[in-house]
């Protein structure tokens, strides 16, 4: 069961592609629309296999080709498409905490809005690849509450959805009310500890109690009482508790809001949700922003960028 716009291609011939894709690169000029037509259309699993079946026949480095022969942002998005999906977010958060300054928004965005069990996995791949514990990397680069939060995110203990105890959920919504909306100098802790570790079915309905309690949707306490990168992470774990295909759909509209285009933000967006949930993505796009999501990418991109892009996207929701 999958809510991609991407799956298995049929009748899939991984040296078939293998070859089509050398006689694209061949030579002098790419042929960039074989290129991304290919790479779009197979499901990652069949594009590591197209990868091995390249190596096999020409004793060459798909990816090494990609990168020699495509530039820009289109290079970026192939090469996006051909990382391994196990491996995606691992290299994503390992590239957003090197060198100097660290990128807060790739580590809200991925931790507040995978799985426990994508998380798990995320720190057990990050450990194989890298050597290093995910953990102490983040700790690291970062501080105070923002840190704390990422930290019990990170433990990936949120409590599994069962039944909703109404008292519990009563008990949440006053702690939190008095916590926000009452306390001079937010209680960030007690924040910290329910948004990050009770379950999701508890925590819409405590989002529900806190409006009735307090008159206030929880995002504009947030966005009240706190600032800076723990705000934009309570507001992402908040988002992602109601709708994780709505959080996403919200971060693709940023991404090309405005002048100029977060191409990082919309390339990792587009890839890694393409298996995943990006129809849904799509339909919480048509009905939050007025306009599809087909739409804003044909009016923010160019070229063959934006023609992967659209194909990814799968088609127009009008």
């Amino acid at each position: 069961y999958t809510r991609g716009t991407v799956t298995a291609f049929s009748p899939f011939d991984a040296r078939a592609d293998a070859e089509a894709l050398r006689k694209a690169m061949k030579g002098m000029g790419t042929d960039e629309e074989t290129v991304l037509k290919i790479l779009t259309s197979r499901n990652n699993t069949q594009r590591q296999e197209i990868a091995a079946a390249f190596k096999t026949l020409f004793g060459r480095d798909l990816v090494d080709d990609l990168k020699s022969e495509l530039t820009g942002k289109f290079e970026t998005l192939m090469v996006s498409l051909m990382r391994p999906t196990y491996i995606f977010d691992a290299h994503a958060l390992k590239h957003a905490i090197k060198g100097a300054g660290t990128n807060e928004k790739v580590l809200t965005e991925i931790l507040a809005s995978r799985t426990p069990a994508e998380v798990q996995n995320i720190k057990r791949v990050y450990q194989q690849e890298y050597e290093a514990n995910l953990e102490d990397k983040i700790t690291g680069e970062t501080s105070g509450h923002f840190q704390r939060l990422l930290v019990v995110l990170l433990q990936a203990n949120r409590d599994p959805d069962g039944r909703v105890d109404e008292g519990l959920v009563e008990q949440d919504a006053q702690v939190l009310f008095r916590a926000g909306e009452l306390k001079w100098g937010t209680d960030e802790e007690k924040f910290i500890t329910i948004l990050g570790t009770r379950s999701v079915a508890h925590l819409r309905r405590v989002f529900d109690k806190y409006m009735t309690i307090s008159g206030f949707q929880i995002e504009e306490t947030i966005d009240r009482e706190t600032s800076g990168d723990l705000e934009k992470l309570l507001l992402a774990v908040v988002k992602c508790i109601r709708s994780v295909p709505a959080y996403f759909a919200e971060t693709l509209y940023y991404s090309m809001k405005g002048a100029g285009t977060d191409d990082d933000t919309l390339i990792r967006v587009m890839v890694s949700r393409s298996e995943i949930d990006l129809l849904d993505i799509r339909q919480e796009f048509r009905k939050n922003f007025a306009k599809s999501l087909h739409q804003m990418i044909q009016k923010d991109t160019s070229g063959d960028y934006r023609k992967a892009l659209l194909l990814l996207c799968g088609g127009d929701d009008e």
